[in-house]
Order: C-alpha cells, then sequence, then structure tokens
C-alpha cells in the first residue's frame, strides 16, 4: 500500500515537472524585434550547448552610446543564418521565456526565431538611406575600359 502512495505522488510530480517546462518552454511572455548589428555568437556551455549573441542597437550612426541587446538561439538553423549575416544589419524576431530555472535553456531570457536583413538604414525620424541588394549593387557598376 505504501509503494503504490509513493509511487503515485511521484508520477504526479513528474508530470507536474514536466507540465511546467512544457508551458514555459511554448509560451512566450512577449515577442518582438529588435533591428542592429550583430557583433557577437558562440555556442557556449559545459554540458548544454547554446548560442548565446550579442546585437549592438545604434539609434543614430556616429552615436557615442550603443546599447547592446543579448539573446539566445536554440535552432541550429537560425544560428546558421545568423553566422552568414554577422556584420551586416539585420532584424532579429524573439520570444521573451520567462520561468526557466536553469542556464541550460540559454543565459538570456530573448529567444531568437528569425533573421532579416535589413536593406533600409534609418539616419533619423523620417530619413531612410535605401542599400541595393549585393548582386544589384555589383550589376549597376559600370565597367570602364582604358
Amino acid at each position: 500500500m505504501t509503494f503504490k502512495r509513493i509511487f503515485l505522488a511521484v508520477l504526479i510530480l513528474v508530470l507536474l515537472v514536466t507540465g511546467y517546462f512544457y508551458a514555459a518552454l511554448n509560451w512566450s511572455y512577449s515577442s518582438g524585434e529588435r533591428a542592429g548589428w550583430i557583433q557577437k555568437l558562440s555556442n557556449k556551455g559545459w554540458v548544454c550547448k547554446t548560442w548565446e549573441g550579442e546585437l549592438a542597437l545604434v539609434s543614430l550612426p556616429g552615436s557615442a552610446t550603443v546599447e547592446k541587446f543579448q539573446f539566445s538561439v536554440h535552432d541550429e538553423k537560425v544560428a546558421a543564418e545568423l553566422t552568414e549575416v554577422m556584420g551586416r544589419r539585420v532584424t532579429l524576431h524573439y520570444e521573451e521565456k520567462v520561468g526557466l530555472p536553469t542556464s541550460c535553456f540559454g543565459e538570456t531570457r530573448h529567444y531568437v526565431t528569425k533573421v532579416t536583413v535589413a536593406n533600409d538604414i534609418s539616419i533619423s525620424p523620417g530619413v531612410v538611406v535605401h542599400r541595393e541588394a549585393p548582386d544589384a549593387a555589383a550589376a549597376s557598376v559600370p565597367a570602364t575600359n582604358k
């Protein structure tokens, strides 16, 4: 009789913990986008390897204050996309997860789920510089003959 009670208590505890982690991993406290330049991306951890990155947010080019946005990445495909666009201005879509108890899930609460390259650079409110795609820029440069 005692064994059945202990087994039932352990089973209920395991189900509660599993339900908690399922909810914490699949529910987002908030989501949004941040634009800037990826300046750091590394695969960190002794046991639980996670991709950790840093996005430099600059409100105005040449501005002295640079805000940094720390983020984590779980998806290897997204991490590969981030590696490809290092040094270019990008927009990151992220979800903020609250309640994950250890750093095995990531060092930050912000998990990047999508990356897009930003072709427009905002200089100030209402002033935007449009950049051409690299292939279009190369095609539009006239060849010179000497």
